[in-house]
């Protein structure tokens, strides 16, 4: 007798089987309502994987370029006035023993032009320095097109144009047929930069021979920005003598950074715009479980008679509140692996575009997936003890 007055407990897959069976009965609405979860799972996963893959891009082009690029360039005097370093700090630097490769520019009062008959004010903003032999390969910097700058070339009226610089100057191939306006002469344009992550001043400039830039520029001949390279496990040693190597007599008016802290920087300001976005994606994903709520609420109301039904034939309080709770919790991992998917797809279609290597890591993806049973829970709660509440004889008495 007793045996027959215990409720037959109900395992996992029945719970599963029972949960799905009321799912199945309302396909429309089981889309919609997943579809509120994917969203914010999708929103916020998306978030954390184009964020990872940027920092996993950046990493990459530091181990390519090098963390070990200093910067060394005139401050200002006590006095507020614009300093600058001594023609020979290329050389006093070079004189560190853990500095092994050394190059300058140096930044003259020089325009440049499309042609002659360009207005002395649309400069664009492009300066004209003059730049050592073995520039690009200290600073990590690459040719577009043309050549860089040799023996014979720097001596002579010609440059090499910085990504921007010519962009603004609407030149788009080197060559000896394409020439600027420069210094109030003709240069030929026998090369084009790539951008450069390291010197990002290189790209709105117009590079010339040190040579050519005294002679015909009235360049002074001091150096505006020395690039030095360390090894690697004296970087920060090097640092902290370079202001004093540079210009003994002034330190305090020299200015020195390292390229790499400032790409690493422009990362940290791109997470608070992360942060905002994950905040977005909270609250889509919140407005998703409200959806859930409220798709596990009608169906309460509107099967009450399958509850009055379940009930008189036996089936406990325990079992209806845990039918709902799976139907909840069901309902959610839907429409979580369903944002996992749109989350992963959307972040490898967004890193394709940037060339990026894709990386969508594993915590976010399983962290999404326990949100998403976690708002099952919490959204279906309400629902299922209201639904284990009615007795069989009000369930089976409402039309």
């Amino acid at each position: 007798m007793t045996d027959l007055l215990t409720p037959a407990r109900m395992s996992p897959g029945d719970v599963a089987r029972v949960g799905g069976a009321g799912l199945r009965t309302r396909p429309l609405r089981v889309f919609l309502s997943a579809l509120g979860i994917a969203i914010g799972i999708a929103a916020m996963l998306g978030v954390v994987g184009i964020s990872a893959s940027s920092q996993e891009d950046l990493n990459r082009q530091l181990a390519a370029l090098g963390t070990n690029l200093l910067k060394v360039s005139p401050g200002q005097s006590l006095f507020g006035e614009a300093s600058h370093l001594p023609a020979e700090a290329e050389g006093m630097i070079g004189q560190i023993p853990a500095v092994t490769a050394v190059t300058a520019i140096g930044v003259t009062d020089a325009k440049v032009y499309r042609n002659d008959h360009i207005p002395p004010t649309q400069s664009g903003s492009i300066a004209v320095a003059a730049a050592r032999l073995d520039l690009p390969a200290d600073v990590g910097a690459s040719l577009a097109g043309g050549t860089w700058l040799n023996e014979a070339t720097h001596r002579y009226p010609a440059t090499v144009l910085g990504s921007k610089a010519a962009d603004r100057l609407g030149v788009h191939r080197a060559g000896p047929e394409q020439r600027v306006w420069l210094g109030g002469q003709w240069f030929t344009v026998v090369g084009i930069l790539a951008p450069a992550p390291l010197a990002p001043e290189l790209d709105t400039a117009a590079l010339v021979g040190w040579p050519v830039a005294e002679e015909r520029l009235g360049f002074d001949g001091y150096p505006t920005t020395v690039y030095a390279r360390a090894t690697e496990e004296h970087v920060v040693a090097v640092r902290d003598v370079l202001a004093a190597t540079a210009n003994p007599e002034a330190p305090n008016e020299v200015q020195v950074s390292r390229p790499s802290d400032a790409l690493a920087a422009k990362q940290a300001t791109d997470a608070t715009l992360n942060a905002l976005l994950l905040g977005l994606g909270g609250v889509a994903l919140l407005v998703g479980g409200v959806g859930v709520a409220n798709t596990m609420v009608i169906s309460v109301l509107e099967r009450r008679a399958e509850i009055g039904l379940r009930r008189s034939l036996g089936a406990t309080r325990g079992q209806i509140r845990l039918q709902f709770l799976a139907e909840s919790a069901l309902l959610s991992l839907i429409g979580g692996i369903g944002g996992v998917v749109l989350g992963i797809g959307v972040t490898s279609l967004y890193a394709t575009l940037q060339n990026w290597p894709t990386i969508v890591p594993v915590w976010a993806m399983v962290g999404g997936i326990a949100a998403t049973l976690v708002i099952g829970a919490l959204a279906g709660f309400y629902p299922a003890v209201r639904a284990a509440r009615m007795s069989p004889t009000e369930a089976l008495a409402t039309p």
